[in-house]
């Protein structure tokens, strides 16, 4: 079992600068500032219980050992990765503050990740899927439209469920997202999903209004913004009714949406313009869900690898 990461303050002007920084100039979110404070936090209790007093005074030797305890405590490699890129970032803001001479982490090593490759449904799952909901009732039509709309455009749960009536341009059919460090990207959406999203509009949503109501395009029962706890809930439901028996999250859909694009021929860089991903190396991953899904098909279709009766191959 991994380590539970404990909380830590610190109490440094250094990284009170360094987390400004991220939060202004960089546009990081709160959560992952706030993350970041705890990763050097925690670093740094190690350090002075090693006798280091300034972090001009930190050398590779002091961070290997605080890796080693990472990895005696069980952390995942994962969780190491994210504190080792926070250290990262502040050597090298020390560095540019002049506060250091050179990058205490330049020399060192990062742990080995192994990616856990993102779930998927086949094409045919989503069918079923998007045809789930009662399009009878009000709810129907929205939860429709929000399974459409995500999967049509690839948006985040935070980001389906934020979306104001003025984000989505039905005429020039697309959606403008701000997204992770509140990044601005406008990503296409499908005439499925543009019919969806006009039937809601016109014959669901005012159904929906309350006195209360503001600019929020999908709405609860209560005139709210539908929350990502609720939109969960019910995703699960339609997949349930659509007879997918696999654990169905928000995400998924966004990895399919990833996935299907990368397996009809869409340009990579393409795909993280959509998706909003900082670093090409993060839509990466669904290449490797491709070559995965290649081996499969190979597997079971080619002659040369088709199992027949009593587990032995073909012969040549």
């Amino acid at each position: 079992m991994s380590a539970t990461p404990p909380r830590y303050t610190i109490s440094d002007p250094l990284v009170d600068d360094f987390l400004l920084y991220l939060e202004t100039e960089r546009g990081l979110s709160n959560n992952t500032v706030e993350a970041y404070g705890n990763d050097l936090a925690h670093v740094w209790e190690y350090l002075k219980a090693k006798g280091v007093m300034e972090w001009a005074g930190v050398e590779r030797k002091h961070l290997e050992g605080w890796m080693s305890e990472l990895a005696k405590l069980d952390y995942e490699p994962a969780t190491v990765a994210r504190k080792l890129s926070a250290l990262r970032m502040f050597a090298k803001f020390l560095v540019r503050e002049r506060v250091c001479v050179k990058d205490f982490c330049e020399l060192l090593d990062s742990p080995k990740l192994h990616r856990k490759l993102p779930g998927t449904l086949s094409a045919e799952e989503v069918e079923r899927l998007l045809d789930a909901p009662d399009e009878d009732s009000p709810q129907g039509l929205r939860d429709r439209a929000m399974l459409e709309l995500m999967y049509s455009s690839g948006l985040r749960v935070s980001e389906l469920c934020g979306l104001p009536l003025q984000a989505v341009d039905l005429d020039e059919g697309f959606v403008r997202i701000f997204g992770k460090g509140s990044k601005e990207r406008v990503v296409p959406v499908g005439s499925k999903a543009v019919t969806a999203l006009e039937r809601y509009l016109d014959v669901a949503r005012p159904k929906l209004v309350k006195p209360r109501t503001g600019s929020d395009l999908f709405l609860s029962q209560w005139g709210r913004a539908l929350s990502r706890k609720t939109f969960w809930v019910n995703l699960r439901r339609h997949a349930a009714t659509a007879g997918i028996n696999k654990p169905v999250k928000p995400h998924l859909l966004r990895h399919s949406f990833a996935t299907h694009l990368l397996e009809n021929g869409a340009d990579l860089r393409a795909i993280q313009e959509m998706l909003g991903h900082a670093d090409i190396s993060t839509t990466q991953i669904y290449t490797a869900v491709k070559t995965d899904s290649l081996a499969s098909q190979h597997a079971q279709f080619h002659p040369r690898r088709k199992q027949v009766s009593g587990g032995d191959e073909t012969a040549d």
